[in-house]
């Protein structure tokens, strides 16, 4: 299938990237290591729930939309780095074409550092989110954008059922009324458009009003500045996703640090 949407490019791979794994090991062998598994605890959307603006950070080293960004790539130190800098989860890419992600660096950094991993890959089929359970991951995305309301309401009831977090991501107000008539309590707001990957920094603001009070509000993409951070808190954000920013950064901790507003930084969270 040949298509100028990106997202369709990257849904498409991930249905033959799941289906040769289905291959090597059938959903019912996924299962039964997952009752090995401890039980779930929802850590992801517990930690985001802190005072202050929560900092998602994540682990990338290439993009669709940038190319290379990490071509020098230790992903425990930078993992660490972000602890250490005082961010309350961790997203990790495992999508393996477009991103360069791998399933090992999601289970090393999983097993190493003590923040909550978010599995960041493009899940079309339930035996996703049973491999990010198997894989130490504490939450899992769910994009509206390839996810019909039905395989949305379906997915969210598995990842509850394993005791993950879903950070529901949505871009507009028919994918966030879906994301909330399925059932999301976390949502996330893509700043990014991932058809064609232009960023609007006000998308999370237009659609914020929206989202009831209970359910989390996280901020993707887009935020590069303090003044970014603090427009998005003071607007009642309750966390942001931060990639490409901290990435590049020669000092990922002190970039870290400076994104967030001033009342986060007396209170960082130590690792």
């Amino acid at each position: 299938m040949k298509t100028d949407n990106i997202l369709e490019r990257l849904a498409v791979s991930a249905e033959a990237r799941v289906a040769r794994e289905k291959a090597a090991m059938p959903l019912s062998e996924l299962e039964r290591l997952c009752e090995s598994k401890p039980t779930g605890d929802f850590a992801f959307e517990t930690a985001l729930k802190a005072p202050g603006l929560s900092f998602v950070c994540e682990v990338k080293r290439a993009s669709p939309s940038k190319g290379m960004i990490a071509e020098h790539f230790p992903y425990l130190s930078i993992a660490r780095d972000y602890a250490s800098g005082g961010a309350a989860g961790l997203s990790v890419l495992t999508e393996p074409e477009y991103f360069l992600g791998s399933d090992a660096y999601l289970g090393e950094i999983a097993a190493a550092v003590p923040l909550p991993v978010l599995r960041k890959d493009f899940t079309v089929d339930i035996y996703q989110i049973y491999q990010a359970k198997v894989l130490g991951a504490r939450a899992v995305l769910l994009i509206c954008a390839i996810l019909d309301e039905s395989r949305l309401r379906e997915f969210l009831a598995c990842a509850n059922a394993l005791g993950l977090s879903a950070l529901t991501e949505v871009h507009d107000e028919k994918e966030l009324d879906a994301a909330l008539r399925a059932g999301a309590r976390m949502i996330g707001v893509n700043n990014r458009d991932l058809r064609t990957f232009a960023v609007d920094p006000l998308n999370c603001l237009r659609l914020r009003a929206s989202i009831p009070p209970g359910t989390l509000c996280v901020a993707e993409s887009g935020i590069a500045t303090r003044a970014d951070a603090e427009r998005l808190a003071e607007n009642g954000v309750d966390a942001v996703l931060v990639g490409e920013a901290l990435m590049r950064a020669p000092d990922r901790k002190a970039a870290l640090q400076r994104l967030m507003p001033r009342r986060n930084t007396t209170c960082c969270r130590e690792a």
